[in-house]
């Protein structure tokens, strides 16, 4: 299949890339490069030594995994980026295209203007773009858990439609989870979704959103065949993820911090699954006249006890520091994951081998680790 991965250079858009150039399809990669951009802004960086797009590409051919890519801002340059749609004639395109941390989102006013003004206009530029040029193309769209927030009152979270039944005329209904954010980029999250369902309901494009877990990892067997095509490692309190959080910490000899008491519950994944799901998304085309939505999850997992397990793995202290965030002190979460099990997912859990893998990266390359980067979230 043509397949146009917007957003190819990121965190998550590079090794789904590598995936499904090595099964065979003909990927495009369309980015900007805010993400580089971001790391010398917030004077961040990346834990493992990323190489330019152009050494990427050369090293992802030496292994048989050709790409093609274009630097497009496609909240910006809509000429360009449909002009570049009308010579390819996408069959798929994967939207990984967003600025994707919550603390991020929440720095300042700018931040938040920045967020809502990138991520809601390359979302709609997007389903115009497909409306008016490849009206058969499929939208695969990188979406989070934390549309849902975390709350128990309609009890196991399902794959975004939740049944009810309207007290005024005793119906029962299919209706789209109400949404519960917790940061500004969560909120544009959120109206992707309305985006997506007008879209769909108007114009009929197949679209699926991946509501995903928590990400953690960094390699996959694609970005381990080569130094030049390493895989992003975000540390910091701005990008990085918990668990590769805390396992930096410990590999490097400082305490594990945990905002407020732990007891938050999230879902999680590994990038390896990340990558492999959404090639499960792509090859299988939705059906019927609905949005599909999938929880792209693998496991539910306590904080504090990830925390206690890489302490007591690592011989770490942890430090126990107020939550900048305006969230529950604790909460359960039961997640539905059965769509995308349906079409063969077997989820990668949570394993002392795969620890020992981010522990190797992060002991690696602990010279580039900054430890005053560790706690940079801003309080909302």
């Amino acid at each position: 299949m043509r397949i146009l991965v917007l957003g190819g250079d990121g965190f998550c858009g590079w090794p789904t890339s590598l995936k499904l150039a090595k099964a065979g399809h003909d990927v495009h990669i369309l980015d900007n490069f805010s993400r580089r951009k971001i790391d010398k802004e917030t004077y961040s960086n990346s834990l493992t030594n990323i190489e330019s797009m152009e050494n990427r590409i050369d090293a992802a051919l030496r292994h048989g995994m050709p790409l093609k890519f274009g630097q497009i801002d496609v909240a910006i340059n809509y000429l360009g980026f449909t002009n570049y749609v009308h010579k390819m004639k996408p069959e798929v395109i994967i939207h990984f295209a967003e600025q994707r941390s919550a603390p991020y989102s929440m720095l300042s006013e700018m931040h938040r203007r920045y967020t809502v003004e990138n991520n809601i206009t390359t979302t709609h530029n997007i389903l115009n773009a497909i409306v008016n040029i490849v009206p058969e193309c499929h939208l695969v769209h990188l979406g989070t858990m934390g549309v849902y927030g975390y709350s128990k009152d309609f009890g196991k979270i399902p794959e975004g439609y939740l049944n009810i039944k309207v007290n005024s005329t005793q119906k029962d209904v299919n209706v789209l989870y109400p949404t519960n954010p917790g940061s500004v980029y969560h909120m544009t999250k959120s109206l992707d979704q309305i985006l997506f369902q007008f879209y769909n309901k108007n114009w009929g494009i197949k679209i699926t959103d991946l509501h995903q877990g928590i990400c953690w990892g960094t390699q996959t067997e694609e970005t381990m065949l080569d130094p030049k095509l390493v895989n992003r490692f975000d540390y910091d309190g701005i990008y990085g993820t918990v668990l590769n959080r805390f396992i930096s910490q410990a590999a490097t000899g400082n305490d594990i911090t945990v905002y407020g008491t732990g007891g938050q519950t999230r879902a999680f994944i590994h990038i390896q699954d990340t990558a492999n799901c959404i090639k499960l998304a792509v090859e299988s085309i939705p059906e019927g006249n609905k949005v599909r939505i999938f929880n792209q999850v693998a496991e539910v997992r306590n904080v504090k006890e990830l925390a206690e397990l890489c302490a007591e793995k690592y011989g770490a202290n942890i430090q126990y520091v107020p939550n900048p965030r305006k969230e529950l002190k604790e909460n359960e979460l039961e997640v539905d994951n059965q769509g995308l099990r349906s079409l063969g997912f077997e989820p990668i859990t949570l394993s002392n081998t795969l620890i020992d893998d981010i522990k190797f990266i992060a002991e690696k390359m602990k010279d580039n680790l900054d430890p005053d980067n560790i706690l940079t979230s801003p309080e909302w």
